[in-house]
C-alpha cells in the first residue's frame, strides 16, 4: 500500500510539482495551501508524512506544528526558504524530524523523505522494552516513563533515547546518530542533534540532580553507565 503524504505550502506550482513527482515514485499525495487547511486534511486522510513549509498565510508552519504534535506523531519534513539556525532549531524543537531548505531538488526532497520512511518501518532488533536507571522504554508501546512520570517525545527524539539506551557507556558520534533517527546523515546537518539531546535532556530530566545522556566533547554524546 502506497504512503500517504501531505504536502503543505502556499505555492500551488509548488504543491503540484511536488504531487506530480511524489505520484510518480509512488506516494499517494494530498496537499493543503496553509496550517489551517492542513489541520483538516490531516486529521481526516491521516497522512504518513507531512512535507510542511513555514512562512504561509492564515496559519504558518510552526503554529501547525504546535497543535498537530500534540494529536499525532506523524513525520514532518520542514520545507524552508530561511537559512537562520534559529529557524531550524525552532522546527527541531517544535517536532519536526528534518528539514530542507529551499530551493531543493525533487530528487534529494523525495530521498529524505523515503529516508524517514524507512527509519519508522525498522523493526527492533534488540529487546523490546529498554530499563536503564529509572528510565523505562518501550519499543512496541512507543512510551517513555522516568520513575512513575509519562514523558512526551516525538518520533526523533523517541528514536535517539532508544539508541542511546540500547548501549549505555557506548560514545555516539552526531552522524552515527543522525543516521539512527533519519536512515540516513548529510555532512553539515549533525548539528541538529544537539538540539534533539538538549530537548530530550529537558524531557526527561525530572531530577535535575540525575545526569542521563553525558556529552563525549570531540565526539557526541552517550548514555550514562549505571553502576
Amino acid at each position: 500500500m502506497a504512503k500517504k503524504i501531505l504536502v503543505v505550502d502556499d505555492k500551488q506550482e509548488l504543491r503540484t510539482l511536488l504531487k506530480s513527482y511524489l505520484t510518480q515514485e509512488g506516494f499517494d499525495v494530498v496537499t493543503a495551501g496553509d496550517g489551517q487547511e492542513a489541520l483538516f486534511v490531516a486529521r481526516h486522510e491521516k497522512p504518513d508524512l507531512i512535507l510542511l513549509d513555514i512562512m504561509m498565510p492564515e496559519m504558518g508552519g510552526y503554529e501547525f506544528m504546535r497543535i498537530y504534535t500534540r494529536e499525532a506523531d506523524t513525520p514532518i519534513i520542514v520545507l524552508t526558504a530561511k537559512l537562520e539556525e534559529s529557524d531550524k532549531v525552532l522546527g527541531l524543537e517544535l517536532g519536526a524530524d528534518d528539514y530542507v531548505t529551499k530551493p531543493f531538488s525533487p530528487r534529494e526532497l523525495t530521498a529524505r523523505v523515503r529516508a524517514v520512511l524507512r527509519r519508522l518501518e525498522k523493526k527492533p532488533v534488540a529487546q523490546d522494552i529498554l530499563r536503564v536507571a529509572d528510565i523505562v522504554l518501550d519499543r512496541v508501546g512507543h512510551t517513555v516513563t522516568v520513575g512513575k512520570t509519562d514523558i512526551d517525545l516525538t518520533p526523533s527524539e523517541f528514536e535517539l533515547l532508544s539508541t542511546l539506551m540500547a548501549a549505555p557507556g557506548r560514545s555516539f558520534t552526531r552522524l552515527e546518530l543522525l543516521e539512527r533517527i533519519q536512515g540516513t546523515a548529510y555532512e553539515g546537518y549533525e548539528r541538529t542533534i544537539d538540539v534533539h539531546v538538549r530537548n530530550l535532556r529537558v524531557k526527561i530530566g525530572i531530577d535535575p540532580t540525575k545526569t542521563y545522556i553525558e556529552t563525549v566533547y570531540g565526539t557526541g554524546y552517550r548514555f550514562k553507565p549505571q553502576h
